[in-house]
């Protein structure tokens, strides 16, 4: 019998190749249409493989979470440690720098769930904000930050490819009380975008 609710877990290295497959797969299906091929391309080959994802897997600035259903991954988010934009003015941050999901999965309360853990493993790691780019040109995504807390505070660049193009930063303070994230409709790029 198969199980109807996918499982979140920490990802371990034995990840990697589903992880680079589940990246690359629904970052394409998101913002293929709305990019040009060689960019794409030339996006993906970096930032997704195998060993891209290994190397993601055993960093210790980076925490992963994958959502996974009878053995295969449905959505992942990472948390990032590193350099944060002056326009994040909150106390202890960390980033948000993934969170997608695969097409099946809009609308069925996973991206909630999912948001849920990772506002639970931001405060393990004693941050005390969650940051986030959102492409500007991805009105799904930006309408679920915003039901899940996060306002907009500026902007940076993301290049794919050679495109330069701006993803609005989203922050979020992660309060201590266990408050329950409320949001909407999932979404996929950020680097989280």
């Amino acid at each position: 019998m198969q199980s109807m609710t996918p499982t979140i877990r920490r990802a371990s290295p034995a990840d990697a190749a589903a992880l680079a497959t589940i990246a690359a797969r629904t970052f394409r299906d998101t913002f293929g249409a709305d990019n040009r091929p060689e960019d794409l391309a030339l996006y993906l080959a970096t930032a997704y493989g195998p060993e891209q994802q290994s190397r993601e897997l055993t960093d210790p600035a980076m925490l992963t979470l994958v959502a996974e259903r009878d053995g295969a991954l449905v959505a992942f988010a990472q948390l990032r440690r590193g350099a944060t934009p002056g326009c994040v003015t909150g106390p202890a941050p960390i980033e948000l720098w993934r969170f997608y999901l695969t097409a099946e999965w809009h609308g069925r309360g996973l991206a909630q769930q999912l948001m849920s853990r990772v506002i639970d493993a931001a405060r393990d790691l004693h941050a005390a904000t969650l940051w986030l780019g959102v492409w500007e040109r991805n009105p799904r995504a930006i309408a679920f930050y915003r039901k899940a807390g996060y306002v907009d505070v500026g902007a940076h660049t993301f290049l794919l490819g050679t495109d330069p193009q701006t993803d609005r930063i989203l922050t979020r303070p992660l309060a201590t009380d266990g408050a329950a994230v409320h949001a909407g409709a999932a979404t996929e790029r950020g680097e989280a975008r």
